[in-house]
């Protein structure tokens, strides 16, 4: 065996802490190593190079590189070793900036130290490790978009361009979103019908498109490449193929009038409706509220109504979806203090939107409600609902200045003597085109007041409000004709069920997770799952677009092939261990694992790799490709070998949440202490009880085991037998003599880089007030 070790400078991002130098000396003494480099960048062309050359001269056949995360280049590495003729699962990656250099900035000896027995780790695994071999599935090249606003439109039309069959669904009897129902649109003033109609109308006569409206995803099951769908497309009570349209005639004879919901409530409609004049498709729909008085059915010239109509179950297969489900807008009632929904002259700024268009209740017109005149004053009252931690949204929903400037300017230009003011807290201009806009404004004589206005009341039949500006250092109170909250955007709660579906993770705002930030905005950590628009975060019209186009195009990357390669990380059988106790099989929710002939059975193929299943064997008979018993155990001897810092921890993280926060933690920068020594696994239900005791059998003071938050397990069912089986192993240790102390159990987010941070600094804490491993015996 020869394995070739590289250690990375990374500029001055390792090296600037950790002694490279000495770490390379380190691993050239280590059992199997043949060369031990190391490389400025390992990642850089040259690195790349330099590798694939040592693996030539030197027949290596095995390579550990300690550099940034195995999350961001692990892939690049294996495509090194495949490029030498190596199986690219003969590599290990040690993370020493993520989880070293960067987190232990200002401890460089203990950094050191801690690089040196990542490293070891690193190579008694490789040394363990086995050749996978490539697998294939078919992979059915259709895509699922659900959500039809702009995202959603952008990437169906893009998808459909691309020669790709798309189901489109969306649950409103019109496609187009939240957009259809804006005037115009920043900072260009394009009117948002103008350019979005045009898109919408494609999307009806495009032949690779099929479009479900007034429907509703209920069940996605299967993975990557076979996604089964199920929906319901809800009854219009209106025979679509026979519709004209012609909405007058029906809602005409209607005696049901309701608040309309494309108005934002300030409009009215008919129990039989068309949400607006451009709407696609251009059909009519009745609602719940109606009586049944079936005299829109006996005016209809078309004879379309039809109250015979009945929930249409569909299903379909695809290989991948897109969310683009988008956001809610954040309800101003919960603001008190400014009496929206108890005071008249107090609306949203989708609201006034509604009011600003020429298809709108007040057919362009700008107007106090409690008159119905003209507004002559208005005052905008931004982040109502953003940046606000007392309604949990601590988040900015970065289109609400600019909106509301833009709303401002229209206003203005219809209104030239009205006297209109922004209160503000920052403006917040940092897209392209937008801090012109703003001076724009400013140009126009709209006046900016910055300060928190403390609330809205009525008095003698005017509304005031009470603000304070902080540039002048003054209270005041002024009366207004029309009072504007600028409402921030909030995750769609109607999203949630679709979210557990597919098992994506959230953020702390609510709003779905994406697999990186930056890297990977558009991907989720499921695979074959993308997010679109507002579905992943507040955002831009323009970006919700881009993100469109570009979760069509990684679906189409992704399924263009037809067929999918599969990560060989999966269960597979020793069966003369096996004694068919059969409870693998039970742990197993999948139905991957079958018991014939008191002999257990995986399907490889199928089997997604959590390693729950292993976790509980009592026999050790059924193993994890590459996450083997005897390979964490080897990590776990070589961690334990020569403890060189008190109290030492060994951690075990799932890949997809407690390690992604540990990697983020590191890119924050967040310090904590050196004394953890991390060992992935793909799951947390992968550990078995034994590594516990192994750790500390051999002298580690604690043990940490760090999975998803319950119910967001990327494998579902992992953290739950995790916390299971680890609920009885401190019941245990608690017999055996140990403070229950040294065991600890954690739900971290891949998003929660200061909570591990925290943790971290917490149990090293602890465990220092509990003393060394063994010194409860001695009590």
């Amino acid at each position: 065996m020869q394995t070739g070790v590289y250690i990375c400078h990374c500029g001055s991002n390792i090296a600037g802490t950790i002694d490279v130098e000495e770490v390379r000396k380190h691993a050239e003494r280590l059992k199997d190593v043949a060369v031990a480099r190391d490389i400025t960048f390992a990642c850089g062309d040259a690195g790349q190079e330099q590798i694939k050359k040592d693996i030539a001269e030197h027949k290596l056949d095995r390579i550990v590189v300690a550099a940034c995360s195995p999350r961001l280049h692990e892939i690049t590495f294996r495509r090194v070793l495949e490029q030498s003729g190596i199986n690219p699962h003969l590599l290990e990656m040690v993370n020493i900036r993520e989880q070293g250099s960067w987190v232990h900035a200002d401890k460089h000896s203990l950094a050191t130290q801690k690089a040196k027995d990542l490293v070891s780790m690193g190579v008694a695994r490789v040394a363990l490790l086995t050749p996978l071999d490539k697998r294939t599935v078919p992979a059915n090249k259709d895509v699922l978009v659900i959500g039809a606003g702009v995202a959603g439109i952008e990437a169906a039309l893009s998808l459909a361009n691309m020669g790709v069959k798309v189901h489109l669904v969306e649950k409103e009897p019109t496609i187009g979103g939240k957009m259809a129902l804006m005037n115009e649109v920043f900072p260009t003033n394009d009117c948002s019908m103008c350019v979005l109609a045009p898109r919408m109308s494609e999307v009806q006569n495009n032949p690779d498109i099929t479009l479900y409206t007034y429907s509703e995803v209920t069940n996605i099951e299967g993975k990557a490449g076979n996604f089964n769908i199920t929906g319901v497309k809800k009854p219009r009570y209106i025979d679509e193929k026979k519709c004209k349209g012609c909405i007058d005639i029906c809602a005409r004879v209607c005696p049901i009038e309701v608040p309309n919901q494309f108005d934002f409530g300030i409009g009215r409609r008919k129990s039989v409706y068309i949400p607006f004049a451009q709407a696609v498709p251009l059909v009519a729909c009745i609602d719940e509220h109606c009586v049944g008085c079936d005299l829109c059915r006996l005016a209809c010239p078309a004879e379309a109504v039809d109250f015979s109509q009945k929930p249409e179950k569909f299903e379909f297969n695809v290989g991948a979806v897109i969310l683009a489900t988008g956001y809610q807008p954040f309800d101003a009632a919960r603001k008190e203090e400014y009496g929206h929904g108890r005071y008249r002259n107090v609306v949203t700024s989708l609201e006034l939107e509604r009011m600003l268009s020429a298809a709108g209740p007040t057919h362009g017109r700008v107007v106090s409600p409690s008159t119905g005149e003209d507004v002559k004053s208005v005052a905008f009252i931004l982040c109502v609902g953003s940046r606000d931690e007392q309604v949990g949204n601590p988040y900015c929903s970065k289109v609400c200045c600019m909106a509301s400037i833009k709303n401002a300017i229209l206003i203005s230009e219809k209104y030239p003597d009205a006297k209109i003011t922004i209160h503000y807290i920052d403006i917040r201009a940092g897209g392209e085109m937008y801090e012109e806009y703003y001076r724009r404004a400013q140009e126009r004589g709209i006046s900016f007041v910055r300060g928190r206005v403390a609330e809205v009341e009525e008095s003698e039949g005017k509304t005031f409000i009470r603000y304070e500006d902080t540039l002048m250092g003054e209270t005041c109170r002024e009366p207004y004709d029309l009072v504007v909250l600028a409402v921030g955007m909030e995750a769609n709660r109607d999203a949630q069920a679709l979210g557990k579906m597919l098992n994506l993770s959230t953020r702390p705002d609510r709003f779905f997770q994406s697999a990186h930030p930056k890297m990977r905005p558009v991907q989720t950590h499921t695979k074959g799952v993308f997010i679109a628009g507002c579905a992943s975060g507040a955002k831009e019209i323009q970006v919700s677009i881009e993100q469109g186009s570009a979760a069509a195009a990684k679906a189409e990357s992704l399924l263009h092939k037809g067929e999918l390669e599969i990560e060989p990380m999966s269960a597979y059988v020793l069966p003369e261990l096996c004694d068919g106790c059969r409870i693998c099989e039970s742990v197993c929710k999948f139905g991957r694992i079958k018991v014939a002939d008191k002999k257990a059975s995986a399907d490889e193929l199928e089997c997604q790799g959590c390693g729950a299943c292993s976790a509980a064997c009592p026999n050790g008979a059924i193993q994890l490709r590459n996450y083997t018993d005897d390979q964490i155990m080897a990590q776990i001897r070589e961690a334990t070998r020569e403890i060189n810092e008190y109290p030492l921890v060994i951690g075990f993280l799932c890949h997809w949440c407690s390690y992604a926060a540990a990697d983020l933690a590191g890119s924050l920068r967040l310090q904590y202490p050196t004394n953890i020594r991390n060992i992935r696994v793909l799951c947390a239900g992968r550990v078995n009880p034994s590594f516990v005791l192994e750790a500390l059998r051999r002298g580690a003071d604690g043990v940490l085991v760090a999975g998803c938050r319950l119910g967001e397990c990327h494998y579902t069912i992992g953290n739950y037998c995790a916390l299971q089986r680890m609920d009885v192993l401190s019941k245990l240790l608690v017999d055996m003599g140990f403070d229950e102390r040294r065991l600890r159990v954690e739900w971290i987010a891949a998003s929660e880089g200061e909570k591990f941070a925290g943790t971290i600094k917490d149990f090293v804490k602890q465990l220092k007030e509990t003393g060394p491993i063994g010194s409860e015996f001695k009590e």
